[in-house]
């Protein structure tokens, strides 16, 4: 495929390799923000110098006092008396090493219950909330789980697999935790005492402000969550155990440097990023989305200063009032920043607030005056160059020339660094304009670079995100822009659908050099199994595999390719069905597109997930993307499921599932 990219250099390796540490960390976090919240709010209301208390006293309400010492106790003892200290202590560092052993053991149950297990051995042998601890022990446990189960993987007799999977889980865990605990707590509890006195050390000198120097910039190059909930959350968590709040929560968190910066561009802007600034404002402030504002920076590098100068200044205003939050803020809005702050602590966090962006604003204020050119306004420069050139650019050239190829589009992902913030609006965005274009049948969604998996027709990213993008789906058309609310991109893919999508304009009209190079069904009858029998996921990828190389349509070593890609990411989509595949690798293999057809009246069990048809695919160039949209199309109709369940010969299947052949231009 043709990357729907300028011609820039290429970005380094090095931020690409820090983004991904960076989201490993954030990952285990965000899932768990809920409970976060929660804590917090617990702790506001229920601690000694929380809401009720403040409330009873000015009522002279003296049941109060006992609701904080019932519910509000830190250290809860046998008894089971207090929810603040468990909930710090166990449950937010258990749901963190859950989290990350699922998502080192290929988001399966199995690697959340060993990451747990392992955790709980941290907990126990520290004396200081284990985040950190969680952070290690978690994915730890979810990624030896894995290398471990390939070690016997195809060697366990049948009827055995419970028996070993259970024990070799707990056995497993068991060893992890007691490593966790004679090692990993005793480590962190020192690592946090270590990272305290730093902290204790910039504060007492006045130097935690500098921090923003590092911060601000870290931030634009899209390692914001990484830096709040990889570093901060777990630090400030554990100052928050001790002193109720914490200065550290609000270090990246604060609204205020991007609230006047996006000001700034409403004001003394120019263009598109003047224009799209006010609504900006409303999706950074008070939707919490901060990644909103990271283009502008990068349209114009000099406002860096700016939003530094700002950070420092709500650091610094937080240092002078003694303020900070209870529980981290997230997202980073207003509201939730002012419902995580202690009644102490408001007056302090407000200012922050407004003198953070009261700097930022005046300074860039005085940068955009005095900036004479508009080499900074990418976007709009892109948009008057493609005026006056009265055509598409480059980039749209490419995507439409490779589409005529591949077919129509169906699927398009905006993925961005945590899956939540920019990609959710760049998605809402660009849909709106796909559906007012008339293309109601593609999807639009938003998802997480580290979740992508190469079966989107086209992914779009910010530019400084493509580069991970890519590697995560090679297969792909990759679009990249650089303001998410009103990039000229997203008239490209538009143009794009018009002309893949569109008989006559080039695309599904022409049949493909791939359609063309074989005829006849893709389904055939020798390839259609009715009563099969399987005592494995492993098994049934074979049987399948085995009936695509009987049909002549790939060679024996792509059903090795179908059990590596199984390792990577499990084909089984639901509705009973499983779609084995070869990895992308294996592509050159295929000789013609083609699929078979499995059913398995008894059932087999595929990851734990009961399956009742099988169909293997071998897709020659971008053909699979087809079928597989046609294999939805039928399996999500349980009329046609029922049918495919009652057919008695296999030539009932293949016209039942003629659609699929359909799906791949014949000659």
């Amino acid at each position: 495929m043709s990357e729907a990219t300028d011609a820039r250099p290429a970005r380094g390796g090095l931020r690409v390799a820090v983004q991904k540490l960076g989201t490993a960390l954030s990952n285990m976090v965000l899932p768990n923000i809920g409970a976060f919240i929660a804590w917090g709010l617990i702790t506001a209301l229920f601690i000694e110098a929380g809401w009720i208390t403040l409330v009873g006293g000015w009522f002279g309400y003296e049941g109060s006092y006992g609701m904080v010492e019932q519910f509000g106790a830190w250290g809860a003892g046998a008894d089971g008396t207090g929810i603040v200290g468990p909930m710090i202590t166990y449950l937010l560092p258990i749901l963190i090493g859950y989290t990350g052993g699922r998502m080192m053991y290929d988001d399966t149950v199995r690697g959340g219950v060993v990451g747990a297990i392992a955790t709980i051995g941290a907990i126990t042998g520290a004396s200081v909330p284990m985040f950190l601890g969680a952070m290690v022990m978690g994915p730890l446990g979810g990624w030896s789980m894995k290398r471990l189960d390939a070690l016997w993987e195809h060697k366990i007799r049948p009827g055995f697999e419970m028996l070993v999977n259970n024990f070799s889980a707990g056995i497993w865990g068991m060893i992890l935790a007691i490593v966790g605990f004679v090692v990993a707590g005793p480590f962190v509890t020192a690592f946090s005492a270590t990272a305290e006195k730093v902290v204790d050390f910039l504060v007492s000198n006045s130097l935690l402000p500098l921090t923003s120097i590092f911060v601000e910039p870290a931030k634009i190059l899209f390692l914001n969550n990484a830096i709040n909930h990889g570093v901060f959350t777990p630090l400030g968590a554990a100052e928050a155990t001790t002193n109720g709040k914490s200065i550290l929560f609000l270090i990246e968190a604060n609204p205020g440097p991007g609230l006047g910066l996006l000001l700034a561009f409403a004001v003394f802007g120019v263009g598109i990023a003047r224009a799209s600034a006010p609504g900006a404002i409303l999706i950074q402030f008070v939707g919490g989305i901060h990644e909103i504002y990271f283009p502008y920076v990068l349209m114009k590098p000099k406002m860096i200063l700016a939003v530094i100068l700002g950070g420092m200044t709500g650091v610094a205003t937080n240092l002078v009032f003694d303020s900070g939050l209870r529980a981290p803020a997230a997202p980073g809005s207003i509201i939730a920043v002012l419902i995580q702050a202690p009644i102490s602590s408001l007056v302090g966090v407000i200012l922050s607030v407004v003198f953070s962006a009261a700097v930022t604003f005046v300074v860039a204020a005085v940068l955009l005056r005095f900036d004479k050119s508009d080499t900074g306004d990418l976007a709009g420069a892109t948009s008057d160059m493609e005026k006056m050139k009265g055509k598409r650019s480059l980039a749209s050239s490419a995507l439409a020339g490779d589409r005529r190829q591949a077919g129509p589009i169906t699927s398009i992902v905006f993925a961005c660094d945590a899956g939540m913030g920019s990609s959710a609006m760049g998605a809402s965005v660009l849909r709106k304009k796909v559906r007012a274009a008339g293309f109601a049948d593609v999807t639009v969604v938003n998802k997480a670079i580290s979740s992508l998996t190469d079966t989107y027709d086209v992914v779009v990213t910010h530019q400084d995100l493509t580069e991970r993008a890519k590697q995560k789906t090679p297969g792909a058309v990759h679009v990249s822009v650089d303001n998410f609310m009103a990039s000229p991109r997203y008239d490209e893919v538009v143009e794009m659908l018009q002309q893949s999508n569109t008989p006559g304009a080039g695309g599904t009209a022409a049949p493909s050099e791939t359609a063309q190079a074989h005829t006849g069904s893709i389904l055939d009858i020798g390839s259609i199994v009715l009563s099969g029998r399987a005592s494995s996921r492993d098994e049934a990828i074979s049987q399948a595999g085995q009936l695509l190389v009987s049909s002549g349509a790939v060679p024996r070593s792509y059903v090795d390719f179908m059990h590596e890609r199984e390792l990577s990411v499990s084909t089984h989509i639901g509705s009973g069905l499983a779609i084995p595949h070869g990895t992308n690798e294996a592509k050159d293999l295929v000789r013609r597109t083609a699929i078979s057809f499995i059913r398995y009246p008894d059932g087999v069990s595929w990851n734990g997930k009961p399956t009742e048809f099988v169909v293997g695919i071998a897709g020659k160039g971008n053909d699979h993307l087809e079928v597989l949209s046609r294999l939805a199309q039928i399996f999500v109709d349980p009329a046609q499921v029922e049918q495919l369940r009652a057919a008695s010969t296999p030539e009932e299947v293949q016209h039942l599932l003629e659609g699929v052949d359909a799906s791949v231009s014949q000659d």
